[in-house]
């Protein structure tokens, strides 16, 4: 989908548009899901998840058959500050195991028969080191905005966003501590698996990226701009475009989180077309879905990224819409309601 902006206020315009559900479909999803053969309530959230995803798609008895995964790759200077086990090379090298299909979320895109994306944002010139400036420019975060929303196709009907990025839990922390506030310990995780020294230099780099950026970080869309990735400014290009376009989302781990709580923080109500696949094992994970008022489907441990952890939630979302849309009535079924 062509993106409609080139500039944070154009972006805003667009998310002030956001379309809501359609309440009529929500209403015989409602209807429906009481005359199915069931006990009221026994198949528990699944039932509100189904009736949650007929509103979106304006249809009380939908069908999921086309569900999209995206994988959104960048570069970040701040590795420059040694806060993460990992060199940047590997961010390339990763990009081509996607492409090959030799990781962990082709693997799961198989499994439930969704499209998979690999969008590489630039990766031979990274964000500016954000301990010493803005990650990037207001031009360069519309950009990777653009990007995100550009690669969502229109025909999916449920969309996940992944990312890889070596910094990017640095990245993801910062926005966080801009953004909600508290201590930059309370934020900064050990990511790709730092030690203790390393997670105290995290900490400290996340406070000085926010110190150093005092007027970008007073509103959402500045602190993208000033902390974020391209890979983070793309996914909330994606999870914007989807809401455009009344397609679904399911939300992944603390990175995904972190470029949702942008929009979240940019219009009310921004995310009520998604849902949190799963809680991460980054720590600091759980108060960013808190914030978000996000309750998570899965809770397996999970700190790859790459979408995985929403990925395995797909499959969550195909159960509860089949059950509502394939089981039969008490009256097609000709069994007694009581």
């Amino acid at each position: 989908m062509a993106a409609p902006f080139s500039n944070f206020a154009e972006f805003s315009e667009c998310l002030s548009r956001a379309p809501s559900p359609d309440a009529a479909a929500a209403r015989g999803a409602t209807e429906r899901n009481a005359m199915l053969t069931k006990p009221p309530g026994a198949l528990g959230r699944l039932e509100d998840l189904a009736i949650w995803y007929a509103g979106w798609r304006g249809d009380a008895r939908p069908r999921i058959t086309a569900p999209q995964i995206v994988v959104f790759a960048g570069n970040h200077g701040v590795t420059a500050q040694g806060i993460s086990a990992f060199p940047a090379e590997v961010t390339h090298q990763m990009v081509a195991n996607f492409e090959a299909g030799g990781a962990a979320i082709n693997q799961l895109a198989r499994t439930f028969g969704a499209r998979m994306d690999v969008v590489a944002l630039d990766l031979d010139r990274p964000t500016a080191d954000f301990t010493q400036g803005p990650a990037m420019t207001e031009a360069e975060c519309t950009a990777a905005l653009a990007a995100g929303w550009e690669a969502v196709d229109p025909d999916a009907d449920l969309l996940v966003t992944g990312e890889m990025g070596i910094g990017n839990t640095t990245s993801a922390a910062a926005i966080a501590h801009a953004i909600l506030g508290g201590a930059p310990a309370d934020w900064a995780g050990r990511g790709t698996g730092i030690d203790d020294a390393g997670l105290a230099r995290k900490a400290d780099v996340v406070a000085r990226g926010v110190a150093v950026n005092p007027g970008l970080v007073a509103t959402p869309l500045g602190v993208l701009q000033a902390l974020g990735g391209r890979e983070i400014a793309a996914m909330a290009g994606a999870i914007a475009a989807a809401r455009a376009a009344r397609i679904p989302v399911i939300l992944d781990g603390f990175i995904c989180s972190a470029a949702a709580l942008v929009l979240h923080r940019a219009m009310a109500g921004a995310l009520d077309h998604a849902v949190a696949g799963h809680l991460s094992d980054e720590a600091a994970h759980g108060r960013m879905l808190d914030a978000l008022g996000k309750v998570p489907l899965l809770d397996l441990g999970l700190r790859l990224g790459e979408g995985s952890g929403a990925a395995l939630a797909i499959g969550v979302m195909q159960g509860a819409v089949a059950c509502h849309s394939g089981m039969a009535t008490f009256g097609e079924a000709g069994v007694s309601d009581g």
